[in-house]
């Protein structure tokens, strides 16, 4: 079986394409055969040697933690799948030909394996900062980094709360994120006082980790009501630092409600072949991403 995987920390360089052992289910758990792996800003954290807390790991290491793919093997307790079954969620060591997941969900109707790869992941964390930076319906949310895959989600499940959004995003950008809903400006000098001019802001959230989070605090003037997860340095200013996972499974059910809905849909900007993980990970870090990256297996 062939996989990604790293022995050392560093940058995209220290990314391998190896012969491995084959993974297999444990209880309450599935295996599938891989189709498609989603790139998260995590994958790259975890490589580089960052530490966080909710994904310990060890050398040598596999990469990534969503996918979507056919199921081929479920291990003891799981009642809900059947081989051949089309599924996508998350697990470990997912840039490679076979991965277990711990959990998932049918995959919706009409969905392509690339585009249900970029999901799971990407919505439990735009469910998980919603919910912890207190937003309700009818107050104004400012999103920094609004175009990427959390910010594409928090955009659409903000709309379908009621909730007004304010987006901050690249020029080539602006219209993606006014087509999901929001009000959108710029990053660039001057970017709060255009904010101010598009309303007052409850409550944001830093998406992006550029260095926004004090002035995200003095627009809705309480550390309170700012979340990030992206600045690792954002409890010096107050600011909650979200990095623990929440509900999967539920995340995945009511995307999957939305998304048979129309609406809620994340675009792939990119797809790369197993052996471009490397370069995956590169332009993953560049940023100014318009939806997600994925790995086709």
């Amino acid at each position: 079986m062939k996989k990604v995987s790293f022995a050392e920390f560093g940058g995209p360089e220290v990314l391998r394409l190896i012969d491995a052992e084959e993974p297999h289910a444990g209880p309450g758990q599935i295996r599938i055969a891989v189709r498609a792996a989603g790139v998260n800003p995590v994958d790259w954290r975890l490589r580089e040697g960052q530490v966080l807390g909710a994904h310990p790991l060890e050398l040598p290491a596999g990469v990534g933690l969503d996918a979507a793919g056919v199921v081929d093997e479920i291990g003891e307790g799981v009642r809900d799948v059947a081989p051949g079954d089309r599924v996508f969620g998350e697990g470990t060591s997912t840039y490679a030909e076979l991965a277990v997941l711990s959990a998932w969900a049918p995959m919706p109707a009409g969905l392509t394996f690339a585009e249900a790869a970029g999901y799971p992941s990407v919505v439990e964390t735009a469910l998980r900062v919603l919910r912890e930076v207190g937003v309700r319906p009818g107050q104004t949310l400012l999103v920094s980094g609004a175009s990427g895959g959390v910010g594409s989600a928090v955009l659409q499940f903000a709309r379908e709360r009621g909730i007004r959004v304010i987006a901050t995003a690249g020029a080539a950008n602006q219209e993606y994120v006014r087509g999901l809903g929001a009000l959108a400006t710029t990053y660039h000098e001057g970017w709060t006082a255009r904010v101010r001019c598009l309303g007052d802001v409850d409550a944001a959230l830093d998406l992006a980790g550029s260095g926004v989070v004090p002035e995200l605090v003095a627009l809705t003037g309480d550390p309170r009501r700012v979340v990030s997860i992206a600045d690792r340095d954002a409890p010096k200013f107050g600011v909650r630092f979200s990095g623990t996972a929440g509900s999967v499974p539920d995340a995945l059910a009511e995307a999957a409600e939305l998304i048979a809905r129309g609406r809620l849909h994340i675009p792939v900007e990119k797809s790369y072949p197993l052996t471009e993980a490397a370069r995956a990970h590169s332009d993953s870090q560049a940023g100014h991403a318009r939806g997600r990256r994925v790995i086709l297996v």
